[in-house]
């Protein structure tokens, strides 16, 4: 894997030189006329309560339309740079900019509306939809590599299974067919809802979306010139590019003390534009190494998340007034103890979680408790204690440099584990 860019590099690859001029055009000029748009957000309503500062500043809100909007402009003036005849890569690029698109619409009406959860679910399957076609037209690959299995497990699965299935082989590649169109789907659901599950903080959003981000286009410019790969890696590049650079200027409006928050909209626009790199890229399991936290996150949510415990409405933490710090919140208090299987699955796993440090409980009356919220936020605070919003906005950041550090170790044939998951 190369680690280091020539000096002609530029110059030979002069459409992602193209991609970096105009994405710092037009970063530049959205940092200039963000600050316009502030009073006609606020008159229309779209505006939240800082609940992480004492004084509780108003301020605008759903500011990741207006990036979105800067960022489908970039991606469409870069089309004539790039491509100049009509080709399977020009489809794929406008399939995902089509997705991409259609998640920042409904993201924005997210943000005006305030959806419910379950309709948030199907949302990004919706905005899905142009790479699933793009995918069934002119792709068509469905298969999917598998481990490959030490002999000794390999001979004891070929021994059980040729019980059943005479004349089995083990492959460790799976044509899912139908199920990938499924899988690609729920990637784009996981990726957008990851990320707004994982918020809450000033800058945690746009920051860790720019470390994936990052990390993305490392990976991509140290694959550039592996053959196989070379194509998929350009075009990615050409989503990330801008992506980081628009990003980069609102987190500097969004990053403690925030000036703006950058809505649902933000979330929704930067899960699909992961979720869009990870198809057309082919590189949808070396997306998912740079979603570490967000996978952990909402596994560890997933008991609030479907109300096997109490789930209040936000789940962020507490400012504590006396001494300007973050502190744990808290859920509902609720009955540890309970019939049927949804209490017993209830006690299990609070005893679980509590044993193993995840979470915090304390008695709230006769036979109550309360528990701290299932977050990775929250699990944060217990690490670190009581700190302010700066610090624990930076911590989670480094935590998401770590964990992409630890996708590359993986991902690396360095390291012997690539060839664990990946076929060389």
């Amino acid at each position: 894997m190369a680690t280091t860019l020539p000096w002609n590099f530029f110059t030979e690859n002069h459409e992602i030189t193209c991609s970096i001029i105009l994405s710092t055009i037009v970063a530049f000029l959205t940092y200039l006329v963000i600050p316009s748009f502030f009073p006609a957000l606020l008159n229309a309503g779209l505006k939240g309560k800082d609940l992480g500062k004492l004084e509780k500043p108003v301020i605008p809100e759903a500011v990741g339309v207006i990036c979105g909007m800067a960022y489908l402009v970039t991606l469409t003036l870069f089309v004539p740079i790039e491509f100049d005849v009509i080709s399977q890569w020009l489809v794929s690029y406008l399939g995902g900019l089509l997705a991409i698109c259609w998640m920042i619409l409904l993201g924005f009406l997210d943000d005006v509306l305030n959806l419910k959860w379950r309709h948030k679910l199907w949302i990004p399957t919706i905005a899905s939809l142009p790479l699933l076609i793009v995918h069934y037209m002119y792709i068509e690959r469905t298969i999917v590599v598998l481990p490959p299995m030490p002999d000794f497990f390999e001979n004891i699965v070929v021994q059980i299974v040729s019980n059943f299935i005479p004349g089995f082989v083990y492959s460790n590649t799976v044509d899912l067919g139908l199920l990938f169109y499924i899988y690609i789907g729920m990637l784009a659901v996981f990726c957008t809802n990851s990320i707004n599950i994982y918020a809450g903080i000033n800058g945690l959003e746009v920051g860790q979306s720019l470390v994936i981000a990052g990390s993305i286009i490392t990976f991509n410019l140290a694959h550039l010139n592996v053959v196989k790969v070379s194509a998929y890696m350009h075009l990615s590049l050409h989503f990330m590019i801008p992506f980081f650079m628009i990003s980069l200027v609102l987190f500097s409006y969004n990053k403690y003390p925030a000036e703006v928050f950058v809505g649902d909209t933000f979330c929704y626009f930067a899960g699909m534009t992961f979720a869009v790199v990870g198809i057309i890229g082919h590189m949808s399991k070396t997306l998912l190494l740079f979603f570490i936290p967000q996978i952990f996150n909402f596994l560890f949510s997933v008991p609030q998340l479907f109300k096997i415990v109490n789930c209040p409405r936000h789940r962020l933490p507490k400012l504590n007034t006396e001494t300007g710090l973050m502190e744990n919140s808290y859920t509902d208090k609720f009955k540890l103890s309970g019939g049927g299987l949804r209490g017993m699955l209830r006690k299990i796993i609070v005893t679980v979680f509590r044993v193993t440090g995840l979470i915090k409980v304390r008695e709230a009356g006769e036979d109550m408790v309360e528990c701290t919220n299932f977050t990775l936020i929250n699990l944060a605070l217990i690490w670190l204690g009581p700190t302010n919003e700066k610090n624990l906005a930076r911590f989670l950041i480094v935590l998401q440099i770590v964990a992409s550090l630890l996708a590359f170790g993986i991902r690396s044939d360095g390291y012997g584990l690539a060839g664990l998951i990946y076929q060389k």
